[in-house]
């Protein structure tokens, strides 16, 4: 090896320890801090894990908490059924050649992922005056589930992009009717992308502020807007250890989803061997 590639790979090191640095620096900070011994974050005083203690016997954080769970769960059951069913669509036609509405639909499902949650959250807000609903935990469900279908539909799409469809025609040729070869063959195979989809939504969900700070009305509080109005008197240990098991249950769920869409050994993305 040259002494200029040397360099080089020295350099690119150094660049990407400068960035994860950039990025993580203060997740770690926030972590360490939720730790200390003192009302105040500005200085360490020693190490304390009373701050966990008394956010579990904190009250006036269960019903956020609560709220964040019921928004979650029931936006990801709805986004999970509708994003499994829409990436299914997409791949069963684009066997066909120039599906008509093919482009649009999938235009549509993406919109979401591109556009800014502000202008979302706005258009929502707009969407429900006009139809005179009252703000509440159901205008959260459904605003999350808005954004949360393309997310499964995007994950559910790249494992069915690697599915191998002979195994559908042979269940066919074996008498199996679309039913029973949906159900034994390709559902096990694609359910690993399903969960994966289901956890990303479900994580995206849990952690979204910006969306849920139009549509939430009273008592729609979530943790994401809990912890906001917290901040509004002071970041305190407190915040910093809702901060730190919020984030440690979003990394927990990503994880997961992570390991579910990983390519087992000796078989194919599909899950054909």
């Amino acid at each position: 090896m040259s002494a200029r590639s040397a360099w080089g790979g020295r350099l690119l090191a150094a660049h990407a320890w400068a960035v994860y640095l950039f990025l993580y620096a203060p997740i770690a900070i926030l972590i360490v801090f939720s730790f200390n011994n003192e009302k105040q974050t500005a200085v360490w005083k020693g190490f304390t894990t009373q701050w966990y203690s008394a956010l579990l016997d904190d009250r006036f954080i269960r019903t956020p908490v609560a709220n964040s769970l019921i928004v979650a769960g029931a936006s990801t059951a709805v986004a999970t059924i509708v994003g499994t069913l829409a990436a299914l669509g997409l791949a069963r036609y684009k066997l066909i050649p120039r599906p008509l509405g093919q482009g649009a639909t999938r235009g549509l499902l993406m919109l979401p992922l591109v556009i800014p949650e502000i202008v979302v959250g706005a258009a929502l807000l707009t969407f429900f005056g006009v139809i005179d609903w009252e703000l509440s935990l159901w205008t959260v469900i459904i605003a999350h589930v808005g954004f949360s279908t393309s997310y499964v539909a995007v994950v559910v799409g790249a494992r069915l992009a690697g599915f191998d469809r002979t195994l559908e025609e042979a269940a066919a040729d074996l008498g199996a009717g679309p039913l029973a070869t949906f159900v034994r063959v390709k559902l096990p195979l694609i359910l690993p992308g399903i969960v994966a989809g289901a956890l990303l939504a479900f994580t995206v969900s849990i952690d979204d502020y910006v969306i849920t700070s139009f549509v939430a009305g009273t008592g729609a509080t979530t943790l994401p807007l809990y912890i906001y109005s917290k901040l509004k008197t002071g970041v305190t240990p407190e915040v910093n250890a809702v901060s730190t098991a919020l984030l440690l249950f979003t990394v927990v769920l990503i994880l997961i989803a992570q390991w579910l869409l990983r390519p087992r050994s000796g078989a194919t993305p599909g899950g054909e061997k």
